[in-house]
């Protein structure tokens, strides 16, 4: 199933393209399912249809959902106070009933990742459009899992499960209680489920759609995300830019408000090259009529993945040489730290750690270098770790 991922900054009209992007899919015959997450129901504001916690058919083979992000905390936490009963009667702490729960900050983002999970199992739709946040929160959402499995591997290590039997007299010899058996299975369950989640995000079908107005800040916005994106190697399927003023609308002469307005708009859009435009449409867009209207791009089911080589340039240099895409990037805002078999990499605001791939954890660093957005870092063998040729 093809997965898109739209967000842009906020209040750039993203949810409306969500929902004009899926009717059109719909529209075209393919069966598609549009996942919204927002407290308020913009979605099916821009849909026409109510939508909410159970599936809704918004159109002929147009599916949208909702999912309660209030309900999925009450269940966890129920789960969780069920598995942890010893812990708690041990320390005289008494239940919280699901009646008096409510979701703490960061319960949607949870709950729109679990859907986007379940949603991308399922076999009843050949499209998946996501309607993320504004493009800030959708990158830490996006980054969420990675760094999640990462900080549940370094706290309970997959390896210190083996010793579970021993758990009980280790814990009599040494005088202290060892982690439950409880608090190992839900780390792995929870590893399990946010390596689901991972699976859908590194799928080859799945892109993301930018959305933005064409402007100064637009721009600004852009940039960043696409910096954002490349690190997290997730692909950019189109960036749609959003409601443009058409030609002539400039009423009040180049001088005036609106013909500033045009001009700005046609100077972004220069910059931006291929991006597809969707016009004004002088109201807010609500109901199938409006998002019809809109002209949304279909979508391109021919996104080329991000891909991160590694260049054997052993022969003539002595190095492999480790190619990141980092369009936007300022060479005084990168920043590199290898720790371990990890690399830490700064780019602007955002922040990644990734595993170096085996050949290159028996190598130094030697270098790096930041050529027309391409970030180049030079690995050579270590010689006590490199295998010795004959």
């Amino acid at each position: 199933m093809r997965t898109i991922l739209i967000t842009g900054p906020g209040g750039s009209g993203r949810t409306t393209l969500a929902a004009a992007t899926a009717l059109a899919a719909a529209s075209g015959g393919t069966r598609t399912l549009v996942l919204g997450a927002d407290r308020t129901d913009s979605l099916g504001a821009a849909l026409g249809v109510a939508t909410g916690p159970k599936p809704v058919e918004a159109a002929p083979g147009l599916t949208a959902w909702r999912p309660d992000a209030a309900a999925g905390f009450r269940d966890d936490l129920a789960a969780f106070q069920e598995r942890a009963t010893g812990v708690l009667d041990l320390l005289g702490a008494s239940r919280l009933d699901p009646e008096e729960v409510t979701p703490l900050p960061g319960a949607e983002e949870l709950t729109l990742l679990r859907a986007l999970r379940d949603a991308a199992l399922t076999e009843a739709h050949d499209l998946l459009v996501v309607d993320l946040p504004p493009t800030p929160q959708a990158l830490a959402l996006l980054a969420l899992p990675e760094e999640l499995r990462r900080y549940l591997r370094r706290l309970l290590p997959p390896e210190r499960q083996a010793a579970r039997a021993l758990r009980p007299v280790l814990g009599r010899l040494a005088g202290i209680p060892l982690p439950a058996e409880w608090l190992y299975e839900t780390s792995t369950r929870w590893d399990l489920e946010l390596a689901a989640v991972e699976a859908v995000l590194a799928d080859r079908h799945t892109a993301v759609r930018l959305v933005a107005e064409p402007g100064p800040a637009g721009a600004d916005a852009v940039r960043d995300a696409r910096l954002g994106l490349a690190l997290r190697g997730l692909p950019v399927e189109s960036l749609v830019a959003n409601r443009v003023l058409p030609q002539g609308a400039d009423g009040d002469g180049h001088d005036g408000p609106l013909g500033r307005l045009v001009a700005q708009q046609r100077k972004t859009l220069e910059e931006w090259g291929g991006a597809r435009t969707v016009a004004h449409l002088g109201h807010d867009p609500r109901g199938a009529d409006d998002l019809a209207a809109l002209g949304v791009p279909a979508v391109n089911r021919d996104t080329s993945p991000v891909e991160w080589p590694i260049a054997d340039r052993l022969a003539a240099d002595g190095v492999l040489v480790w190619h990141i895409p980092l369009p936007g990037a300022i060479r005084e805002e990168l920043d590199l730290i290898r720790r371990g078999d990890e690399l830490v990499v700064t780019a602007g605001p955002f922040r990644r750690i990734v595993a170096l791939p085996s050949a290159l954890r028996r190598c130094t660093v030697d270098g790096a270098a930041l050529r027309d957005g391409e970030l180049c870092i030079r690995f050579a063998p270590d010689p006590a770790l490199w295998p010795r040729t004959t």
